[in-house]
């Protein structure tokens, strides 16, 4: 999928702090869907890893199976037998966690630069330092998750939408959450009413 930029987040210290005390309570998602503004149409459709290289892995295959509940919600279907589907959706996923310098509040948080893949399909750069102070001197680790999604007719591979969504927690918090919940809730925040407006970006509670 074509690496798009986010918009960069940024957020008081104090509501990062909410998120790692909320006991599993992963933070809102920001996301943002492109498309040609015109009526996107249903159909068959197949998910599929962005890269084929290797065999899926199993983290792969939760955030596989979180966008195709999304896109079943949304008026898709799936192929049935041997038959070829309407359209394709190729999904990528990264991760990236660092433990930066602490800082004075108020901060920022970038997102941006190095990454590296959470699993099979990875392509969408997410990296970057993020830390939030604890006390004065001690920072705390935040890892940041991308789920990107492009759909595109089978016929002719050519693409009608593309989107991606973002969080960031603290390591703690998602320690507590199991993987299919933190893909349903990028992949549902992702579809929010789908197609959605192109170029804008939202944040999904």
């Amino acid at each position: 999928m074509k690496a798009r930029s986010l918009l960069i987040l940024a957020a008081a210290a104090g509501t990062l702090a909410a998120c790692s005390t909320t006991g599993g309570r992963l933070p809102p998602t920001e996301v943002i869907r492109y498309h040609l503004g015109e009526p996107i149409a249903r159909g068959t459709i197949r998910v599929e890893p962005l890269s084929s290289t290797g065999p899926a892995s199993i983290e792969f295959k939760t955030y596989a199976a979180a966008v195709e509940t999304a896109l079943l919600r949304n008026g898709y279907a799936l192929p049935q037998g041997d038959a070829q589907p309407d359209y394709i959706a190729t999904v990528a996923f990264t991760r990236a966690n660092r433990l930066g310098p602490p800082r004075p509040s108020p901060f920022s948080i970038g997102l941006g630069g190095g990454s590296f893949s959470g699993g099979r399909g990875g392509g969408v750069g997410l990296g970057g330092g993020l830390s939030l102070p604890i006390g004065k001197s001690r920072p705390q680790e935040i890892i940041g998750t991308e789920l990107s999604v492009q759909i595109k007719r089978r016929m002719d591979q050519s693409p009608i939408w593309e989107g991606s969504a973002r969080n960031m927690a603290p390591v703690e918090t998602l320690a507590k959450i199991d993987a299919p919940s933190q893909a349903a809730k990028l992949a549902n925040a992702l579809f929010t009413g789908f197609p959605g407006e192109s170029g804008r970006t939202i944040e999904v509670k």
